[in-house]
C-alpha cells in the first residue's frame, strides 16, 4: 500500500514539474510577443544562443551598403562572435533607413550620416546612438580626366594627391560644356557631371546636395529655397538614371571604366578599402580626388533593442573592431589608425580634410531633398541589395 502511495506521489510530482515548465515557456512566449521580439528560441535554448551559431545571439538590423564589406569580413564576424554576437543585416539607402523603416522589427539601424542617425534616434526615447567611424566624401576618377580638369582649374596637384575644387567645378558644369569640349583625350558627348546616387534614397547624394547648398549660399547669401533648388536640381536630374545606394556606382566605376563613370562621388572609405584588398580592383590609372570643401559622413549606429545598443558600444570601443574599420578604409572614432593600415599595405597616408563643411540639419536637408526630388521624371530606384 505504501509503495502504491509513493508511486502516486512521484507521478504527481513529475506531472507538477511538467506543468510548471510548460507554464514558464508559455509565459516567456507571451512576454516575447508583447515586446514584439522573437525570443522563443532563447527560452527554449537554455544555452543562450538564438540561431546565430554556437553560443551566439543574433542581432538584426539595416545598414548603409558601403558598410557591407565590413560586416562580411570574417575577422569582424569572428571578433563579434567572441562577444557572443552574430549580425544579420539588410542594406538600404540612409534616407530610406531614416524615413521608411519599421524600427520595431530591428535591433539596430546603421545609416551613413549624423543627421539620419539623429532622425532615427528622435523616434524612440530609449534609443542610443554611437559613431564608431567616419569618412569624408571624395571623387573617384581617372588620370586622363584629372589631366583635363587640371587644365580647367578644377583639379590641382597638392603634392600628396589631388584636390577637386567644388567652386570651379560648379562653374564648369553650369557652363554646359561637354567632355569633348575639353580636348581630344576624352571625346565624350556627355556633359561634365559628377555621377551620384539617387537623391531620393541615398545619403551620399544628400551629402553632395549639402556641398552644393553650401557653395551656392556662399556665392549668394540669403538665397531663397526655390532659387536654391533651381540651381541644384540640374546637378542631379541631368545625370539620368541613378542607383539607390552607394555601392552600385562605385561598382560600376571599378568594372565599366572611364567611359561609363569619368567622375563618381564616393565615400573615401570605399576607395581606400578596395585598395587594401588582396585582390584589389583599383588600377594605377584610377585616382581619388579630395573634395574642397568636403563634407564628412559620420556613420551613426542607432541601438533600438538592448542587443543593438551593445553592438553599437562594441563597434565604438573595442580596439580590434576599430582596427578592422580602418582596414576597410574608415577613419576610426576612438582608436586604430587608418594611416597605419594603409602603410601596412604599402599605400600612402590619407589626405587631410581640414576644408570641410557641416551638412544642414535633417529637417532642412529633407526640405531640399523633397524639392529637388520632385524635379525627377521617374520613380525612385528600388533597393536591390540582398539581406544577409
Amino acid at each position: 500500500m505504501s509503495d502504491t502511495n509513493g508511486g502516486k506521489r512521484s507521478f504527481s510530482a513529475i506531472v507538477s514539474i511538467i506543468i510548471a515548465v510548460v507554464l514558464i515557456v508559455m509565459i516567456g512566449l507571451a512576454l516575447s510577443d508583447a515586446r514584439g521580439e522573437n525570443n522563443a528560441i532563447r527560452w527554449l535554448n537554455f544555452g543562450g544562443g538564438e540561431g546565430g551559431g554556437a553560443g551566439t545571439t543574433t542581432v538584426e538590423g539595416i545598414i548603409g551598403s558601403e558598410k557591407r564589406d565590413y560586416f562580411e569580413d570574417p575577422e569582424v564576424k569572428s571578433r563579434l562572435a567572441e562577444f557572443g554576437y552574430t549580425v544579420k543585416f539588410s542594406t538600404a539607402g540612409s534616407r530610406q533607413i531614416a524615413t521608411n523603416t519599421d524600427l520595431d522589427k530591428q535591433d539596430f539601424v546603421f545609416p551613413s550620416s549624423g543627421p539620419a542617425a539623429q532622425k532615427v534616434k528622435s523616434q524612440g526615447g530609449s534609443y542610443s546612438v554611437d559613431y564608431p567611424f567616419f569618412t569624408p566624401m571624395a571623387i573617384a576618377s581617372w588620370q586622363p580626366i584629372v589631366d583635363l580638369l587640371e587644365q580647367e582649374g578644377v583639379v590641382r596637384n597638392t603634392g600628396d594627391g589631388y584636390a577637386f575644387d567644388m567652386g570651379a567645378y560648379v562653374k564648369l558644369a553650369e557652363s554646359g560644356k561637354r567632355w569633348r569640349d575639353l580636348g581630344d583625350t576624352f571625346p565624350s558627348p556627355r556633359q561634365v557631371q559628377v555621377s551620384t546616387t539617387d537623391i531620393r534614397t541615398s545619403n551620399s547624394a544628400a551629402m553632395y546636395l549639402s556641398l552644393l547648398t553650401w557653395q551656392f549660399e556662399q556665392e549668394k547669401p540669403g538665397m531663397s529655397t526655390e532659387e536654391l533648388v533651381d540651381k541644384i536640381s540640374p546637378f542631379f536630374v541631368g545625370q539620368g538614371y541613378s542607383e539607390s545606394s552607394s555601392s552600385a556606382p562605385f561598382r560600376d566605376y571599378l568594372s565599366q571604366g572611364m567611359g561609363s563613370t569619368p567622375l563618381v562621388l564616393v565615400y573615401e572609405a570605399q576607395f581606400l578599402g578596395e585598395q587594401m584588398k588582396d585582390n584589389s580592383r583599383v588600377r594605377d590609372d584610377m585616382v581619388l580626388l579630395r573634395l574642397e570643401p568636403t563634407v564628412v559622413a559620420n556613420h551613426g549606429i542607432v541601438g533600438i533593442s538592448d542587443k543593438g545598443k551593445e553592438l553599437g558600444r562594441l563597434l565604438s570601443t573595442d580596439p580590434e573592431l576599430q582596427r578592422l574599420a580602418a582596414k576597410h578604409g574608415f577613419r576610426p572614432a576612438e582608436s586604430g589608425s587608418l594611416a597605419d593600415e594603409l602603410q601596412a599595405h604599402g599605400l600612402p597616408a590619407p589626405s587631410d580634410y581640414v576644408n570641410s563643411v557641416d551638412p544642414p540639419t535633417f529637417d532642412r536637408l529633407e526640405q531640399l531633398l523633397d524639392a529637388v526630388g520632385q524635379r525627377y521624371s521617374g520613380q525612385p530606384p528600388a533597393n536591390e541589395e540582398a539581406t544577409l
